[in-house]
């Protein structure tokens, strides 16, 4: 990196400090939206002086059929550096079915385009289709949610067919409120490891930390930070999600 970008980098850090700094006088930001958008600006500049560091936007919804059934819908557009360097578009769809003691099963599509980092092509240089089946179960402890997430995939990558199996624990844990509910904050924690049969069982594990709001009753934000290992290599991601449900 150049001296001046890392004067930018210091400047922007500086900067964003100072916002903060003044708007714990400020009565304006006494509101989620607010928070939210200083939490969203310190994380941001301060990335900057990072270069390794990438980021992931997120949506994921679950759109309601009736009691039983839903569609799920998600995009994920994962980036090689905080700045536009699109790494990954990930566009996946499913149907849900949810059990009366709310076991829910999924299966569907996804489609993943991969980008080589600084590439003069326009277009992905990898296409992959997938196909998904995924249980997802529950458990409370106290305050605490612990979620199970078992995902299959059979994985057409060119002309290469591979199988890998998924598991994700994620924990969820109110802060301001006994359940998640409409303006809670909440953790959120998880571990997903995914394995391949073949040579190298180990494909990669993510590592996640990060901080929820719930904005309305089907409207829920998402800030955090992930660490992916792939072989010997790891990577550090930061991630924004909603999560909008109809």
């Amino acid at each position: 990196m150049s001296w001046g970008g890392i004067n930018s980098c210091q400047f922007r850090i500086g900067l964003s400090f100072q916002v903060l700094i003044n708007s714990i006088y400020s009565s304006r930001t006494n509101t989620p939206f607010m928070r939210w958008l200083i939490i969203l600006l310190l994380c941001s500049s301060t990335a900057f002086a990072q270069s390794d560091l990438g980021n992931w936007m997120m949506y994921f919804g679950t759109n309601k059929i009736d009691n039983h059934w839903s569609i799920h819908t998600e995009a994920q557009h994962r980036n090689y550096t905080v700045q536009p360097q699109l790494e990954q578009l990930l566009l996946r769809t499913g149907v849900n079915y949810k059990f009366d003691n709310g076991l829910m099963l999924t299966g569907g599509y996804a489609n993943i385009t991969n980008y080589e980092f600084q590439s003069s092509r326009v277009g992905p240089e990898v296409v992959e289709h997938r196909i998904w089946q995924q249980l997802i179960t529950a458990s409370y402890f106290g305050k605490a949610k612990l979620e199970h997430r078992f995902r299959y995939e059979q994985r057409w990558i060119e002309s290469d067919f591979k199988t890998r199996y998924r598991y994700r624990g994620m924990l969820f844990y109110p802060l301001n409120t006994e359940s998640i509910e409409v303006g809670t904050y909440y953790l959120g924690i998880y571990d997903e490891i995914f394995l391949q049969p073949g040579e190298t069982t180990f494909d990669r594990n993510r590592l996640y930390g990060g901080v929820g709001y719930k904005y309305a009753s089907n409207i829920q934000f998402q800030l955090g930070y992930l660490l992916q290992t792939v072989g010997s290599t790891t990577k550090q991601y930061l991630q924004f999600g909603l999560i909008f449900d109809t």
